[in-house]
């Protein structure tokens, strides 16, 4: 991995760490590169991850910015010799597919998650449908996520959704403040199953679908499952493997 492409947030540190890397090694272009370093937090991950997948390249992450669960520490000092000895984690997308109530059919990817939010002050109602299987008729709530292990510790949890391993090969349902039925609060599915969300009487009660930063607003349906052919390779460092920090993320108060 002697060719490195960088990519940086527009955070005053991470630019100093771009300026003090690209010093020492030299910048080169995605498609020349043998890896692609980012620098940053999450976010600027999962921009990166969007950007660079179809390219094969893996990506390895430094944190300059403040969570960074999918980052590296940063340090200036050996980074071959460090992406050398990384492990590497394979990462599946969820594919989603929504269409709006103009009947236009939007594609996008999600790292993270995939999240149906309402829009006004009143509450969405949701029909869910499991590899056509329909499963809850009405879904009175803000909303509903489905999460990839990687992104279970982030919405997902914060939604008070289970942490998946990343060898679980689970997707993580999530409701977002459901108030019918009232004591629902989601499910643990196979990744080869298909989710499809059917919203109620849409025009009066607006939905929103985002997959990680793409938001598509007044969709009527949302079809998700997990990307068979897309995937990414991540790499960490072996005292700070991403498999064991969703490990020990279960045991944290």
């Amino acid at each position: 991995m002697k060719k490195i492409s960088f990519f940086a947030a527009d955070t005053k540190e991470a630019q100093q760490a771009l300026d003090d890397l690209t010093n020492l090694h030299s910048n080169t272009p995605l498609k020349d590169a043998d890896v692609a370093v980012v620098l940053g937090g999450d976010g600027t991950m999962l921009e990166t991850l969007h950007h660079v997948y179809q390219s094969g390249k893996p990506v390895y992450g430094m944190n300059c910015g403040s969570v960074g669960f999918l980052m590296n520490d940063f340090s200036v000092d050996d980074l071959h010799k460090r992406l050398k000895a990384t492990k590497q984690v394979k990462v599946h997308p969820l594919d989603m597919v929504a269409i709006d109530q103009n009947g236009h059919r939007h594609e996008a990817i999600a790292f993270n998650e995939v999240a149906l939010l309402r829009e006004t002050r009143q509450a969405a109602k949701l029909q869910i449908s499991v590899d056509n299987i329909e499963r809850i008729p009405e879904l009175v709530c803000d909303g509903i996520l489905l999460a990839t292990p990687a992104g279970s510790t982030a919405y997902n949890f914060s939604a008070g959704g289970p942490i998946i391993p990343l060898s679980g090969n689970m997707l993580a349902l999530t409701p977002i403040s459901a108030f019918r039925p009232r004591r629902w609060r989601g499910a643990l599915l196979p990744c080869h199953l298909t989710v499809r969300i059917n919203i109620i009487n849409p025009e009066k009660r607006p939905v929103s679908a985002t997959a990680d930063s793409s938001e598509f607003r007044d969709v009527q349906s949302v079809e998700i499952s997990q990307s068979r052919s897309n995937t990414c390779t991540l790499l960490f460092d072996p005292e700070n493997h991403l498999e064991e920090r969703i490990l020990k993320e279960q045991f944290m108060s």
